[in-house]
């Protein structure tokens, strides 16, 4: 098994070996609590830990519903035909996004297909489908995110004027829904597997799923407050297509750099059940790394910080500047 092609900005996958081993080897259950695309999550299964996958996004919760605590259960070729069966019709998708982020016979594909995909057996297979479809929707979309303007995407969706400016024609912005949500099947079925523990997935606030689940190691990877982080901005209209509903953007989401420290302690301030805390963190972000240490140190006495070089890609162009991860453990005192 492999963690299959995400895409999700922030997401750890480059970094995940690195984090894997500063895991504390005597713990048996792991919660990550802001899980995004699920790679660290998914590391964690790999290694047989019994893993609690939490994100208030409800694509992210599907992302982890399908791979996290689903074992088994994949989609075959009868629920492709259940998909992608009937006529496009004109539906929430078509009425609230029309040349917004697709075309209007894209949109009414759009709205098809979700409700072909409540037609298949099992939450499972609707959770795996909802997540191809994230895939598809985002193969579709300049830049994999949802905060382009539409000239802009319609702009870079003329293969043309892309090959002229970017030497690049990127065809794969115009290739079906279809096409992309089959491209990538057999990779996600395959990432669907069985570690022999009952993993659970959460869609949360954070502050209501600390006081809810009880695990070995609570892994935190917020958003990095002063960098580019607006997720729901970039991933909330898959929940709305979820949903069949323009959703709110959420709250207690870690990016105002101003109230972030009070953030991080009324956090901390909850996790005194969890033996290890791991939060992830950026040397570009606010609070600094000498913040967030004095932060941990009212909680713990025992800190530590590891640190990597890393640079985040971002519009397809790697930073020349090079930035420093952190993974800051702490242990609590009084879990023994």
């Amino acid at each position: 098994m492999a963690y299959p092609t995400i895409n999700y900005i922030g997401n750890k996958e480059k970094i995940v070996d690195w984090i894997s081993s500063l895991l504390p080897s005597d713990a048996k259950s792991f919660f990550d609590v802001f899980a995004g695309g699920c790679s660290v999550a998914y590391m964690a299964k790999t290694k047989g830990l019994q893993v609690f996958a939490n994100d208030i996004l409800r694509i992210n919760f599907n992302i982890a519903k399908a791979l996290i605590e689903n074992s088994y259960e994949t989609l075959n070729k009868e629920d492709i035909d259940i998909i992608f069966q009937g006529e496009p019709f004109k539906g929430f998708m078509t009425e609230n996004y029309t040349d917004q982020y697709f075309f209007e016979k894209e949109c009414m594909q759009l709205d098809l297909y979700r409700v072909n995909i409540e037609k298949l057996s099992t939450p499972f297979k609707k959770a795996l489908a909802l997540i191809l479809m994230r895939r598809a929707m985002i193969r579709k979309m300049p830049y994999s995110r949802f905060t382009i303007k539409w000239d802009k995407v319609k702009q870079l969706r003329d293969e043309e004027f892309s090959y002229l400016h970017y030497k690049r024609r990127r065809h794969y912005h115009n290739q079906s829904f279809r096409f992309h949500f089959e491209d990538n099947l057999k990779e996600y079925n395959e990432a669907v597997f069985d570690n022999g523990k009952n993993n659970m997935a959460y869609n949360l606030d954070v502050f209501e799923a600390v006081e809810k689940i009880d695990a070995d190691i609570i892994y935190m990877d917020p958003p990095y407050a002063g960098t580019m982080n607006d997720y729901f901005g970039f991933y909330g209209l898959l929940d709305s297509y979820i949903t069949s509903t323009i959703t709110e953007p959420f709250e207690n989401n870690f990016i105002d750099k101003n109230t972030i420290i009070q953030q991080f302690d009324a956090l901390f301030c909850k996790l005194k059940n969890y033996k290890y805390w791991m939060l992830s963190y950026n040397s570009r972000s606010k609070p600094s790394k000498e913040e967030l240490l004095q932060l941990l140190y009212k909680y713990s006495n025992k800190v530590i910080v590891h640190e990597m070089p890393y640079a985040y890609r971002v519009t397809g162009k790697e930073k020349k500047k090079k930035d420093i991860e952190y993974l800051f453990i702490a242990k609590n005192p009084i879990v023994k």
